[in-house]
């Protein structure tokens, strides 16, 4: 992409048994700095109605209308130089339409994500016959499409990941067998994980898909601006999809202020006067703070 890495940021996560057996250690990777943090289940909150703020949305006030232009730009990389992600103006479309004009544009095994602002993004895979399969409060559904929507605009996101997809079929398959699953019975995180399993078949997209250890291989580029990028690293796919979607929820004015205070803070701690540095581009490759 070109663009200047303007800082990194590391966090790390609290570990969870896994059942991959196939994990290794990485003797190159030293401490990381940050503090660890338990992700929620996302798709709860969305369900129970909570604003982007933490406050409790009016269910008679007009939402606001989506505004693409407003989403976080941004690619994500494993091990440094293989792109998984990415989410920019010109690596996918990011219209979106109504329920049922998207209806028009999808087929079998296309994956589907519902965005309206100050809410989580909905992630379902479409079956056919007007009906999606998701993840909708702890439990696999086949919807209509029309119903899953819940009244948000929603677009094909086949291109946001950047693995190769399963057979049309295999994707349809895989959804479709989930179906009736619930609560302890689920592996996947939200809608989102679930959704992206189906398509691309990639276990690390499970909870405990992969076993957490020192080294952090997924690097979440923020674009800030043309040539500024924000990074945080993480050791899981799982992890990196779940603060995404948070920065998705809120919105990208939101998560710059965020970082950008942050980073403030940081100075004042250090002695240093605080200022806005993603804004005057003064951080560096080795100036390493915590993001939390």
């Amino acid at each position: 992409m070109g663009n200047q890495v303007d800082k990194l940021s590391h966090l790390s996560y609290a570990e969870v048994p896994t059942m991959d057996p196939n994990g290794g250690a990485d003797a190159e990777d030293g401490p990381r700095i940050g503090v660890s943090y338990i992700f929620s289940n996302d798709e709860d909150e969305r369900e129970d109605g909570g604003a982007a703020d933490g406050s409790q949305r009016d269910p008679h006030r007009e939402e606001k209308p989506f505004n693409p232009g407003d989403e976080v730009r941004c690619v994500v990389y494993y091990n440094r130089d293989e792109r998984i992600y990415e989410k920019s103006a010109t690596s996918a479309r990011l219209d979106v339409y109504s329920a049922e004009n998207l209806l028009n544009k999808c087929r079998a095994g296309d994956l589907v994500e519902f965005v309206a602002t100050g809410q989580y993004p909905h992630w379902a895979v479409y079956v056919g016959d007007f009906q999606v399969v998701h993840l909708h409060r702890a439990e696999i559904k086949n919807s209509f499409l029309t119903d899953a929507s819940q009244g948000r605009r929603g677009r094909i996101v086949n291109d946001f990941y950047q693995f190769k997809a399963l057979g049309a079929d295999m994707v349809v398959q895989n959804a479709m067998e989930q179906v009736g699953l619930k609560d302890r019975e689920l592996s996947w995180r939200n809608a989102e994980c679930f959704a992206a399993w189906c398509r691309f078949g990639k276990r690390e997209f499970k909870s405990g898909g992969e076993i957490r250890i020192g080294k952090q291989p997924y690097r979440y580029n923020i674009f800030v601006s043309d040539k500024l990028s924000h990074v945080l690293e993480f050791q899981s796919l799982e992890d990196m999809v779940m603060e995404k979607r948070r920065h998705d929820r809120q919105g990208r004015t939101a998560v710059l202020q965020e970082l950008a205070g942050h980073r403030s803070s940081g100075k004042e701690a250090q002695g240093q006067p605080a200022q806005d540095a993603l804004t005057h581009g003064q951080i560096g490759l080795t100036d390493f703070t915590s993001y939390f």
